[in-house]
């Protein structure tokens, strides 16, 4: 080496910590957002990685979500929509005497069913003859004093319904299905 070249070799030494100090930092501050950035993609890339081979649920877990999906629910929850009421008229209404001797009174009292399938009041005008015979024999057994008061005529309206119930389904029915009775008329003279 020529001691021009040993000069320079020297001369860029002493400048270089110069340079170091300034240009160094500027190029570390450079990478160090090229360096969160890829620790940014690699940490993501895992996270997708882990929700894309996750374990799945075991195929008889999956096929009872499925079946009870299907399966259709008898039991109606709270706050759900019922289907809407249908009604059976007995028609005419019941005409009864009823109280002891020497007190003859009658009651004219028109009933009505109410279901929410419609199928089981097509059951219940077949079986009308029954029913009306019972309900007759219910409302003759009466007495006026109870007759008179809103617990009687709720406790007799309890009774018609069972009796409705317990024709139907002595019949082959499902009486249950009679949610309700009304009595949508109700004299007593």
């Amino acid at each position: 080496m020529s001691a021009q070249a040993a000069k320079k070799v020297e001369a860029d030494a002493a400048a270089a910590p110069a340079k170091g100090e300034g240009g160094g930092t500027a190029k570390k501050k450079s990478k160090l957002p090229l360096i969160i950035i890829a620790a940014v993609v690699v940490l993501g890339g895992a996270g997708g990685a882990y929700f894309a081979f996750k374990p799945k649920p075991a195929a008889a877990a999956v096929d009872a979500q499925a079946a009870a999906a299907d399966k259709p629910q008898k039991e109606e929850k709270p706050g759900a929509k019922k289907s809407a009421a249908v009604y059976y008229k007995f028609d005419p209404a019941f005409v009864v005497n009823f109280g002891g001797e020497g007190s003859a009174r009658y009651l004219q009292v028109t009933v009505e069913a109410m279901s929410r399938n419609p199928k089981i009041l097509e059951e219940l005008k077949n079986d009308e003859p029954a029913v009306r015979n019972d309900l007759v024999m219910l409302f003759s057994a009466q007495d006026n004093a109870s007759l008179m008061s809103n617990e009687g005529k709720d406790k007799l309206r309890a009774s018609t319904l069972d009796v409705v119930r317990k024709v139907l389904n002595s019949e082959g029915s499902s009486g249950k299905e009679i949610e309700a009775v009304y009595f949508t008329s109700f004299v007593i003279q």
